[in-house]
């Protein structure tokens, strides 16, 4: 009788590890996608004054964060326009630098000639003031383009650093 519950305890044990790792197999492309194409990352975007523009060999990105102040916890207006580049889907992957801050991935809706609208949030975030980066994924017949653009959030009343404000 021992034997037996060790046997089936063990096997129990055999079947969640292997359902695990099929779990895991099966997230992971969604949690980091294979990308063909990588934009230069613009050090001097400041999605606060408005959109931001990356280019790629096959045209241009531009993204922009239209709610005003880019505040935490609330629904945040997105924007992509995509010039020269035919689009299958569009996301925003908001990776927070410097500290992880779990998956954040809103899918926009093709509107025509080539403008994505959606609207994400942001978790709310201990620090007074928290790093970005907005991935721009676009998914195209000939693979997926990404295009970083950074931004900086700050809790309500403090001043954005190194901008004065």
């Amino acid at each position: 009788m021992a034997r037996t519950t060790t046997l089936l305890w063990s096997l129990a044990g055999l079947l969640f590890i292997a359902l695990a790792g099929v779990a895991a197999y099966k997230v992971l492309p969604i949690l980091n996608p294979e990308v063909g194409a990588v934009a230069p990352l613009d050090q001097n975007c400041d999605l606060r004054a408005g959109p931001c523009v990356s280019k790629v060999s096959s045209g241009q990105i531009s993204f922009a964060i239209k709610t005003k102040g880019i505040p935490l916890v609330k629904p945040l207006d997105l924007e992509v326009v995509l010039d020269g580049i035919e689009a299958s889907k569009v996301e925003i992957d908001f990776i927070g630098l410097g500290m992880e801050m779990g998956f954040n991935r809103p899918q926009l809706q093709a509107r025509g000639d080539g403008r994505y609208t959606g609207t994400g949030m942001l978790p709310v975030c201990i620090r007074v003031a928290m790093e970005w980066e907005a991935r721009v994924l676009v998914t195209t017949d000939e693979g997926l383009i990404a295009a970083p653009f950074r931004f900086i959030t700050v809790k309500a009343g403090a001043a954005v650093p190194g901008r004065g404000e």
